[in-house]
């Protein structure tokens, strides 16, 4: 009996219980690990601090899904690996050896990026613990007008920027600060001119620049050693590694991430496998989205069930491009695939129709239902 120890409970690994829910993998004792008992769904979370979602529509509870698939459930974080050993270190002390090892713990923020964020900013990641203090900041708007620095300008911060500003409306002023690159620099051209727009339109104050740091009520610019008055800033800057894979032994790319090949098993210890925020693909590179981590799931999968069965792992190819649809506060959305892109009422109902059947499937599936 082979132990399968599965690191988080991100975006690939609630497929990879779906799936063993369905199958069940008799040839292992599966585990899995999670600092939180849920995971919040990270494509709808501008929508509920918009207010069009409450809470429970956009977690999915893990114990349930663990259950489904025969799992045990640890609640605790990963803080050292040492993968020669096949031994990973818990945050509660305890050790868990394995024969397989799967991570889907997502990134984290490096708040100590920019002096002062880690005392006076609240930070994206994790995102379960950032939708508590959203929540929070929320509450305190009603006693006079907020002022908000989100510092980030890719997807996640344009959407949490329109967002806030459309839930608080005048009980709020929010400002932009991407970095140095207009907001959505990966994106065509037209996706980042119909953005512009929207942040307009909602009042939301852009600036091109990068923070130098981040102080009790303000928040100094770089270019011109500018301050904003700032009540609450939220850092939704990239992605970066976890520390505790620094001295694990594994393969790791420049940037500290898991470095895996393309059956998602890591380039030197093929019995550990990632997907998600947590890994990199240097033959196939992509953006840190949890769209690619949704779309590693099901061959993620299928190679622990051949891994441990011995059978032949099947290579997983992320897709070219990625469609983006970012909610802008109000029921209203943007569309971006490559060089088109679209707006409208009519994205949103899309997006939200998407996000809720994401949701749904893994609830019918710990309730029973297929």
């Amino acid at each position: 009996m082979k132990h399968l120890v599965l690191v988080g409970g991100g975006h690939a690994h609630v497929q990879v219980l779906r799936d063993f829910a369905a199958a069940p993998l008799a040839a292992a004792r599966i585990t899995l690990v999670s600092p939180d008992p849920q995971l919040v769904y990270s494509g709808m979370v501008p929508g509920h601090l918009a207010g069009h979602y409450a809470f429970d529509d956009i977690a999915i509870a893990l114990g349930p899904l663990a259950a489904g698939a025969k799992a045990d459930f640890v609640q605790a974080s990963a803080t050292a690996l040492d993968a020669a050993a096949r031994v990973l270190t818990l945050s509660t002390g305890d050790t868990l050896r394995y024969d397989a090892l799967s991570l889907d713990s997502g990134g984290v923020v490096d708040a100590d990026a920019i002096p002062g964020a880690h005392e006076h900013a609240l930070p994206v990641r994790p995102m379960r613990r950032f939708v508590q203090q959203a929540a929070e900041l929320i509450e305190r708007a009603p006693a006079g007008p907020l002022a908000i620095v989100i510092v980030g300008g890719g997807a996640g911060g344009v959407e949490l920027a329109m967002a806030l500003q459309h839930r608080l409306a005048a009980q709020a002023r929010v400002s932009l600060v991407t970095g140095g690159p207009p907001p959505l620099a990966s994106h065509a051209a037209g996706a980042q001119a119909r953005v512009r727009r929207a942040l307009r339109r909602r009042g939301i104050t852009l600036f091109e620049d990068s923070v130098e740091r981040i102080a009790e009520g303000h928040v100094v610019l770089a270019r011109h050693g500018g301050r904003l008055a700032c009540d609450a800033a939220i850092v939704a800057t990239g992605t970066s590694a976890p520390q505790w894979l620094r001295d694990g032994g594994l393969a790791l790319d420049e940037h500290g991430f898991v470095a895996t090949s393309p059956t998602l098993q890591s380039m030197s210890h093929a019995e550990v496998f990632a997907a998600g925020d947590v890994a990199s693909r240097p033959d196939a590179p992509h953006p840190k989205s949890g769209v690619f981590a949704v779309r590693a799931g099901p061959p993620l999968a299928l190679n622990l069930r051949r891994f441990v069965g011995g059978g032949e792992l099947q290579p997983h190819v992320p897709q070219k491009r990625s469609l983006n649809l970012l909610s802008c506060g109000e029921r209203y959305a943007i569309a971006s695939w490559g060089r088109w892109s679209a707006e409208g009422r009519w994205v949103w109902w899309w997006k939200d129709r998407i996000d809720r059947a994401f949701v749904r499937g893994f609830r019918d599936r710990a309730a029973g239902r297929r």
